[in-house]
């Protein structure tokens, strides 16, 4: 057996950390002398503070440690986790490319991130609009009818809502677009407003800073990109509105995100 000094050098681990484990119920010594209160570790015990050490590192808390050491489904916890882990990585990544936008300003329009966009439950409603300067109005239109219909129904936090043309081809007349919505379930279907999952998704994304008719340089920018790193696109571009008539007075304030679903060919 070990002193509590020697297993804490061979285990690599501060004393004050093996008391506190010891503390928690995590990793008792294998004998505390009723003289003098010495502990003493068992070379065995070196596995279990590397297993401690190890889920610790993964972010894992003392709570969990001790139902995995109690028999509950490690994999199942560290699902739990991970799953965390990837809801922060998007909250995180959105705050990022805010914080780099605010940072560079223009520059940002010419800055392609590549990132995954999670899976999602939407309310969405399709129609064809006469001309891109409807879309304001479709997109305030469709948030009413949702709202009659499920009053209770809450946006996620952070929002996420996008715009996507359906059309198989370029359009200025009579577009076929879609507003999609992300919200915490799935609420009443209506006539128009309906509800589905949507799949985890990779983009590329560009951050696009003025008015909606300058959209096609940052069309062009992004659309280079996906072509020189042979990427290719899967689904229907979604245009999310971040900054617009509702809370700019300038047209040159506006700012869009354009996220084109891709894969690797």
């Amino acid at each position: 057996m070990y002193k509590i000094g020697d297993f804490s050098k061979l285990s690599k681990t501060t004393i004050k950390a093996l008391r506190y484990y010891e503390k928690e119920g995590l990793l008792k010594p294998a004998f505390i002398d009723p003289n003098t209160s010495y502990r003493f570790y068992e070379s065995s015990q070196l596995t279990d503070i590397s297993k401690i050490i190890s889920l610790r590192q993964a972010g894992l808390s003392i709570k969990n440690i001790k139902n995995i050491f109690n028999g509950s489904s490690m994999v199942d916890i560290l699902d739990n986790r991970k799953n965390e882990i990837e809801d922060n990585l998007i909250k995180l990544n959105t705050e990022l490319s805010k914080i780099k936008y605010l940072m560079e300003g223009i520059n940002m329009q010419n800055e392609i991130i590549i990132k995954k966009i999670p899976s999602y439950t939407v309310y969405f409603r399709d129609k064809v609009i006469s001309n891109f300067g409807e879309v304001t109005e479709f997109v305030l239109e469709t948030g009413a009818l949702c709202i009659k219909a499920n009053p209770t129904l809450k946006c996620i936090t952070p929002d996420y809502c996008y715009i996507s043309y359906l059309d198989g081809e370029y359009k200025e007349e009579n577009i076929k677009v879609r507003y999609a919505q992300a919200v915490d379930g799935i609420g009443k279907e209506t006539e128009e407003i309906k509800f589905m999952n949507t799949p985890e998704v990779l983009v590329a994304s560009i951050y696009h800073k003025g008015a909606y008719d300058s959209l096609r340089d940052s069309y062009n920018i992004i659309l280079k990109y996906i072509e020189d790193n042979n990427y290719e696109i899967v689904d229907n571009v979604r245009e999310c509105y971040i900054d617009g008539c509702w809370n700019k007075d300038d047209e040159n304030d506006y700012l869009t995100e354009i996220q084109f679903p891709i894969k690797k060919k």
